[in-house]
């Protein structure tokens, strides 16, 4: 801790703080252009800002395949889309917790013979306690961080072959609140007390941290990838924590919430306009490019974290 503070602190500054403060009052910017016929991927789109996002892709005429948890909301929003905007909507079921069905999704992503012209990485879990996946991995780690990267990983065949595409990152600026990096030694939370608000700031810091490594190995191909902060928007996220959470979250934190449509309208600019065709390994704030801080912006960082991925992944019995 004493050598992250003292790497660290010097490169901090309020006008950061102050920009991203500032950037909570701005409206995303808007394209109004159809999209017809492109492939957009989203996973966690069943409910929050992944359903209002697969409609808003929808009504521009997308091709939108979903990646979801629940086979029943999944028939049900997929008709609801269909019918309504007279587009083709499809939805692989997966749960995203486990390595095993990420690669499943993984592998049915990379079978497909048209262009993937937009993923998006949306599926994203809150909790007030540590939670192992079967392959004894913690649950906000394998979501935010380990889903997009060994999803993404896989698909750099496709990528090559096609030639086209933009990758968005759902994150949050709630990655600030490991303001002193990442603890290597203890990715999985099992020394340290577990802080669900830590943990889930350490799943996007992470998530970020990625990002970097994967847009180096995806600019040759022509694709693209970036992270946003969706807003301050109410969604579903948390509803299966302790009785005082779900409390905290209805009468406090949605009362102050927007509409995940704001965060519809940003996902649906980031992945369609030409504005943004080029941008890449940007984090934006709904559609504003946002300075990183310096934890999140460490290379260095970055590169230790995929090796100590790696190391944990084949103690799990997977190879990235």
């Amino acid at each position: 801790m004493n050598s992250a503070v003292k790497r660290y602190w010097p490169q901090y500054k309020w006008s950061n703080v102050r920009a991203m403060i500032g950037n909570m009052r701005r409206h995303p910017r808007r394209h109004t252009e159809s999209i017809r016929d492109k492939l957009v991927v989203i996973t966690g789109a069943t409910t929050g800002i992944g359903y209002r996002t697969a409609r808003k892709y929808a009504a521009m005429n997308a091709r939108v395949i979903m990646v979801n948890r629940n086979a029943e909301k999944s028939e049900l929003v997929r008709r609801e889309l269909a019918e309504e905007f007279g587009t083709t909507i499809e939805y692989v079921i997966a749960d995203l917790a486990h390595v095993t069905e990420i690669q499943r999704v993984g592998q049915y992503l990379l079978s497909l013979e048209k262009p993937i012209d937009v993923l998006i990485h949306n599926a994203g879990v809150h909790l007030e306690s540590r939670k192992e996946t079967r392959e004894g991995l913690e649950v906000n780690f394998v979501i935010h961080y380990l889903c997009p990267l060994i999803v993404t990983t896989m698909l750099m065949p496709k990528y090559q072959r096609d030639r086209t595409g933009r990758i968005i990152l759902v994150s949050s600026e709630a990655y600030r609140f490991v303001a002193w990096g990442l603890d290597l030694e203890d990715l999985q939370w099992k020394r340290r007390r577990y802080s669900g608000l830590k943990a889930y700031g350490a799943g996007k810091l992470a998530q970020i941290q990625s990002m970097h490594i994967l847009a180096r190995e995806l600019a040759p191909y022509d694709v693209t990838i970036n992270a946003m902060h969706p807003g301050m928007v109410r969604t579903e996220s948390g509803r299966d924590n302790g009785r005082f959470y779900r409390w905290y979250k209805k009468n406090v934190i949605d009362k102050f919430s927007d509409s995940p449509e704001v965060s519809a309208e940003a996902l649906y600019y980031l992945g369609a306009s030409p504005e943004v065709a080029a941008t890449s390994d940007v984090f934006f704030h709904l559609t504003t490019e946002e300075e990183l801080t310096p934890p999140a912006r460490d290379l260095e960082a970055a590169e230790a974290l995929l090796i100590t991925t790696r190391a944990l992944l084949r103690e799990a019995g997977v190879t990235l």
